[in-house]
Parts: C-alpha cells; sequence; structure tokens
C-alpha cells in the first residue's frame, strides 16, 4: 500500500508540474480570435503555428496583425546566443571556483576555516534581492552596465549552495585515495585535478545543470544590467515583447509562443543530459 501510494503521489505532482507547459503550448497553438472561445478542450479547436512564425518574424507585420499581434517580434537568435554566453560563463566559472572552494573547506587545514565556511553556510538564508543593490552599484561603479562581464560578475565566483553541496560530497572521498597519489608524488593542485575531480563528475555535473537552469531563467538581473540589444537575454527580451503588445489586450498567444521556445533549449538539455547526469551519481566512486 504504501508503493501504492507513493506512485500516486507522484503523479500527482508530476501532473502538476506538466499541465502549466502543457497549457502554454495549447495557448501557443490556438489563434488569438479563439482564445476565449476555445479554452475548455484539450486540444485546440483550430491548431495553428502562426503564432510561433509571427513571434520568430517569418511573417509579414500585417499578417501578424491579422492574426491578433501587434506586429512585434523577438530576434531570437541573437537573443538565444547571448543567454547561452550568459549561462555558459556562470555554469563553468560557478563549477569550478566553487569544487576548489568546496575541496579548500572539506581537506585543507588553515586558520578561520570552520568560521569561514560558517559564514558561507549562514549567506544561505540571505534572500538574493538583499544583494541586488549592493551589486547593483558595484557594477555601475565600476563601468560594467550593459556588458557581460558585469552581468556575470556577482555569480561567477561562487554561491553558497555549491561550495556547501560539494564541501559536503568532498568529505566522502576517502582519503586513502589521496594519500595513495601522495606517495606517488603528486602535490595537492595534482591531487585535486587528476584524482579528486574524475571522482566528482556526478556532483560537478549537478552543479553545473542546476547553474544553467536558473541562468537561463534569470531576469531582474539581466534586466537592470543588460539594457541593450547586445547583452539582452531571451527572459528580458519576453518582456520586452509584452510590453510591445496593445495594453487593451495583451497578445497572450504570442507570448505563450515566444515562452514555449524560450524553453525549448533548457528541456532539451535536461532531456540530453538527464540520464547520463543521473547514471554518473549512481556509479561515481573509486574504480
Amino acid at each position: 500500500m504504501s508503493r501504492i501510494a507513493a506512485w500516486c503521489t507522484l503523479g500527482v505532482f508530476l501532473v502538476l508540474t506538466i499541465v502549466p507547459f502543457y497549457w502554454m503550448v495549447r495557448t501557443a497553438m490556438t489563434p488569438a480570435a479563439d482564445l476565449y472561445t476555445d479554452s475548455t478542450g484539450l486540444f485546440p479547436d483550430h491548431p495553428t503555428t502562426v503564432n510561433f512564425r509571427r513571434v520568430l518574424g517569418l511573417v509579414d507585420a500585417e499578417t501578424a496583425r491579422a492574426a491578433g499581434g501587434s506586429g512585434a517580434r523577438i530576434d531570437f537568435l541573437r537573443y538565444t546566443l547571448n543567454s547561452i554566453v550568459y549561462c555558459g560563463l556562470i555554469a563553468v566559472g560557478q563549477t569550478f571556483f566553487c569544487a576548489m572552494a568546496g575541496y579548500a573547506f572539506a581537506r585543507l587545514r588553515f586558520p578561520g576555516r570552520d568560521a569561514l565556511f560558517g559564514v558561507i553556510v549562514a549567506a544561505l538564508m540571505v534572500p538574493p534581492i538583499f544583494t541586488l543593490l549592493p551589486n547593483f552599484t558595484l557594477v555601475k561603479d565600476l563601468g560594467l552596465i550593459d556588458t557581460f562581464a558585469g552581468m556575470v560578475a556577482p555569480s561567477f565566483l561562487m554561491t553558497p549552495f555549491a561550495v556547501f553541496f560539494l564541501r559536503q560530497f568532498f568529505l566522502s572521498v576517502p582519503v586513502e585515495v589521496e594519500e595513495a597519489a601522495v606517495i606517488d608524488g603528486a602535490g595537492r593542485w595534482r591531487i585535486f585535478w587528476n584524482v579528486v575531480v574524475p571522482m566528482s563528475r556526478g556532483p560537478l555535473s549537478t552543479i553545473a545543470l542546476t547553474t544553467t537552469v536558473w541562468a537561463w531563467k534569470d531576469f531582474l538581473w539581466p534586466l537592470l544590467v543588460g539594457r541593450g540589444e547586445q547583452t539582452r537575454l531571451l527572459t528580458v527580451a519576453l518582456g520586452v515583447f509584452r510590453q510591445q503588445s496593445p495594453n487593451t489586450q495583451p497578445d497572450w498567444t504570442g507570448l505563450m509562443a515566444a515562452s514555449t521556445l524560450s524553453v525549448l533549449p533548457v528541456l532539451i538539455l535536461l532531456v540530453v543530459l538527464g540520464r547520463r547526469l543521473v547514471q554518473s551519481l549512481n556509479f561515481t566512486g573509486i574504480k
């Protein structure tokens, strides 16, 4: 009975997770004229791809307005590339530096180590909104507004959760493996890079993937710092698209089409790497 109850609970949470995404796709495939009259069925009565095509700019402005839009479009290629660069830099930087910090807290002994780690753990309880204004002021004083350097800087080096997560894993790595490497003449850096990192592919992949997903959906910070076309991210572009829609009747079908397209890159990443990530977590260990 407990197994059945667990599967039923899992099924309920799965449905609650999938339904909003499904309804977003359904709305994106519904003609704007049928949005309010065709809202009860599981599938639209007259499915169409015109909302995707007009958001991508594949139809002329007259056709877009006839389909219920305002003629606005999103430069998906540019903004998607900007988001990939933004997420890639943050994921690589955080994974690398948090791995070094986590290993240092787990294996190295230096004055104030435990107190410093306590400060990092305490930072987990600080809401990100509290650091938004100080970070913005610092980036502005450095002249990094509207640059990728300014957008990436606050999150490039570390996050408290990643340091805590990796430190806990490194504590579980057998010390005997490192001692054997020391006997072979390996230094601390070589032990970390050639011994510990290969054994930590699972946790490192987890941090990289979760960081990528978090950065992909980030909105407020890129909105404040990345104002220009050259640094605008896809999430910010969706907000701009919403503002370009008529105030009297929001372009919900176009916005849902744009949102669906913005989700696809991360969804593909999770589908491609999800199974490998689970396998690496299951089989990470000493060979």
